[in-house]
């Protein structure tokens, strides 16, 4: 089932949400629906609290081989900084520049319930930085450094491609 995307300034994106106490059947088809719903607007990460559901759960999948599903994720280290354009599926035709950890370590739960940590770098770790922030009611554009036009997008990818 795919579910509607809550748009900022919903106040729901802002709350921090419950960590799941117990992985259910209602919680693997809740991150199925999520899937799907995070596949259907194009995105690369999504979080509970973007579709109206108060639980500490995202996904975050960068590329066709790692999906990850993060059930009460939290980042135990992080190293490295740098600094890149980011968007979001609950804040529609805007972008900026974010500073980030480029290389972070998250423990989580997976669907069945075991303990699991994963060492991300660049792009990925990117994402789930930006998801685990949903989780904490925090949203991109509390972070944002730099305001880039929607027209402006694709010249500003072209131009910092190397960086």
């Amino acid at each position: 089932m795919r579910y509607p995307i809550i748009i900022h300034p919903d106040d729901q994106l802002r709350r921090k949400p419950k960590p799941v106490s117990m992985i259910t059947d209602e919680l693997v088809q809740l991150l199925e629906d999520m899937y799907e719903t995070m596949v259907a607007h194009d995105g690369v990460g999504i979080a509970a609290p973007q579709i109206g559901k108060n639980l500490q759960v995202a996904i975050v999948e960068v590329d066709e081989e790692d999906r990850f599903e993060l059930i009460n994720p939290e980042i135990i280290e992080s190293s490295g900084e740098s600094v890149d354009v980011e968007g979001c599926l609950s804040i529609p035709h805007t972008y900026g520049t974010v500073k980030r950890a480029d290389e972070i370590t998250v423990r989580y739960f997976d669907r069945e319930g075991e303990e699991m940590e994963v060492q991300a770098f660049g792009y990925l770790a990117r994402a789930i930085q930006h998801e685990i922030d949903h989780l904490n009611g925090v949203l991109f554009i509390d972070k944002m450094i730099d305001k880039i036009p929607e027209s402006e997008l694709e010249q500003y990818m072209e131009e910092h491609e190397n960086d």
